[in-house]
């Protein structure tokens, strides 16, 4: 008798990215916070400036890349690599947009939201779909990662605009003190995208939208996430963090990212090795 899940399974070893479970979205929000304080590190700790570690970072993307299109299946090395990769781009991108240009938050979390959805209509208009874990041409590994890098730039700035702006609505819902909320910007921010996220989940079990929008919808809103995760962990605690070193912080969460794949078959492992291990 033929298994219902063979068609699946032979589709998932041509991938070139795991499957979104569980495990896949808890490894991604350690990835992006792992960009937001080696973003930070690089560019506040070494004092070399958002452009310098900007150039930095955008030298690791093309390594790490390049690592990536030689693979011919999902490896997990190559591709939390790349994935670690944008988000340290992204983080040191945003910042030097809203900073270094001083365009604002508002404004360069509005233009990184045009050009996200203007990479998935492109994505769209080329190949006919828009996919979520099933990258199987060089097209859609292309369309994939551009979405992820202007993705993860774009979470960046959504975290810290919401972590300046959300204080300023507490106090006006709760008629509170000037800066009566400062303290608690980062932990506001966490509590808002951890709940959108929730939302979005609820929709995919209901089947509610197409999968493949809620996919990238969640990919957008775990970036802020751990964009706020990570800001919490090493900011001064006068502004709501722990003030962890941010070195120590990025080396443990990679630690746990590392740990995090090797508990899972489906991250550990290219899937054509999982195939080859069903029954006949």
């Amino acid at each position: 008798m033929t298994d219902a899940r063979q068609p699946n399974l032979i589709h998932e070893a041509l991938s070139k990215a795991p499957q979104a479970t569980l495990m896949f979205w808890l490894v991604k929000i350690c990835a992006t916070t792992v960009g937001e304080t080696g973003g930070d590190a690089l560019s506040m700790s070494l004092k070399l400036g958002y452009l310098t570690a900007t150039l930095i970072f955008v030298g690791y993307f093309v390594v790490a890349l390049a690592l990536q299109m030689r693979a011919r299946r999902y490896h997990p090395f190559p591709y939390w690599f790349l994935v670690v990769a944008t988000t340290t781009v992204g983080t040191t991108t945003s910042d030097f947009i809203d900073r270094t240009l001083h365009l604002g938050y508002p404004l360069a979390s509005s233009l990184l939201l045009g050009l996200v959805i203007l990479v998935l209509i492109a994505w769209k208009l080329v190949t006919g779909h828009i996919r979520a874990d099933k990258i199987v041409s060089r097209p859609d590994e292309i369309f994939y990662w551009l979405t992820i890098l202007v993705s993860n730039t774009l979470g960046t700035a959504l975290g810290d605009f919401t972590s300046e702006t959300l204080p300023d609505v507490m106090v006006r819902l709760t008629h509170g003190a000037d800066g009566a909320w400062d303290a608690w910007g980062f932990e506001l921010g966490a509590v808002l995208f951890a709940g959108l996220i929730l939302i979005v989940a609820l929709l995919h079990f209901a089947r509610a939208l197409p999968q493949a929008v809620l996919f990238w919808a969640a990919y957008v809103l775990t970036r802020p996430l751990g964009a706020t995760l990570g800001d919490t962990l090493t900011k001064p605690v006068a502004m709501g963090g722990l003030n962890l070193d941010r070195f120590v912080a990025t080396g443990s969460i990679v630690v746990a990212m590392v740990i995090l794949v090797l508990l899972s078959p489906k991250l550990r492992r290219p899937a054509v090795a999982i195939v080859a291990d069903q029954p006949a």
